[in-house]
């Protein structure tokens, strides 16, 4: 009888979570981004919640909830209903934060579904031109000339470009000092005004320095060149084997949400992701991916995991 009872009970769940995905979705869709209007990862969204938009008739809302390096949005998405209609737009730092501040109030593997990778963002290598180098190695020479006097920015105490930066001095020896900003655009506002000499910034707000002369582009963080900067070698190619460092941009939902809902959803972008949405990435400096579910999730896991180990060799203090 009691067996009886949980078969019973297992397939009304069953029923239940089936009707819901069928009628998913019935209302508008929330889609968290948890930095400010304008950056990469709201421009994704904007992106991907329209083609949402379309295909499932129903409005894609995006909401912007800035601060404390993401983890305010983070938070909210981890703590809402997990029932497909509030979404996240993350990014890396959904898997660095964790091991940069000593206290989050989610866990970015527990606490969220992963849906789909949509895309990499690849970062630059920039420098001022009173610098007076031209290439990785010349960079490199330098900076082993002047232990600890050069000095790169970034947008705060673990930002995707310190990260990238912590990765390049360990892997060539050098060493260089940190300026951290409340903010990727002041940041490179310095740079260009020559207040710090370089900076791995993120290739959608770097391409305009570059191509216009402000700064000068050495190389690129991802293991393959990048179409819109294509004069410009990978750090790899340039003289640092094996460095590889960039961000990803994806859509993660709040953990429980059903199984039938992620695999709604991750088809859905999927489809979205036409020649002309890839097209649309490119232009703006970004790398059109594109995966499972159970794909993306591996890859969380596995970026959580190299941003400990970077964090740990580094010695980055977390706030």
């Amino acid at each position: 009888m009691l067996n009886r009872l949980r078969v019973f009970i297992l397939a009304l769940a069953w029923s239940s979570a089936s009707a819901f995905a069928q009628g998913y979705p019935s209302k508008p869709i929330r889609l968290v981004v948890p930095f400010p209007a304008g950056g990469s990862v709201d421009m994704v969204a904007r992106l991907v919640g329209k083609k949402l938009s379309e295909s499932m008739s129903q409005p894609v809302l995006v909401d912007n909830r800035a601060g404390a390096s993401g983890n305010i949005g983070m938070d909210y998405v981890a703590k809402s209903t997990p029932d497909g209609y509030t979404l996240l737009m993350a990014s890396a730092a959904l898997t660095a934060n964790v091991h940069l501040y000593a206290k989050i109030p989610f866990d970015p593997i527990k606490d969220f579904a992963p849906i789909i990778r949509v895309a990499d963002q690849p970062n630059v290598l920039v420098v001022n031109p009173s610098l007076g180098v031209k290439n990785v190695q010349e960079l490199i020479a330098l900076a082993k000339s002047k232990p600890g006097k050069l000095t790169f920015g970034s947008a705060g105490l673990g930002a995707a470009q310190q990260i990238a930066a912590e990765v390049f001095m360990m892997k060539t020896g050098t060493s260089m000092m940190h300026v951290p900003y409340k903010g990727g655009a002041p940041a490179l506002a310095d740079l260009v005004g020559g207040q710090i000499d370089m900076m791995f910034e993120t290739s959608p707000t770097a391409v305009p320095f570059v191509t216009s002369g402000k700064l000068v582009g050495l190389a690129v963080t991802t293991s393959k060149r990048v179409s819109t900067l294509p004069q410009l070698p990978t750090i790899s190619e340039a003289g640092v084997p094996g460095y590889e460092a960039y961000t990803w941009l994806g859509v993660v939902a709040p953990a429980g949400t059903p199984p039938e809902v992620i695999a709604r959803l991750n088809a859905e972008v999927k489809k979205a992701m036409t020649p002309d949405f890839r097209a649309q990435l490119t232009e703006i400096n970004l790398i059109p991916v594109g995966d499972t579910a159970e794909g993306f999730a591996a890859y969380i896991r596995n970026d959580s995991a190299n941003y400990a180990k970077i964090v740990k060799e580094a010695k980055i203090t977390p706030q």
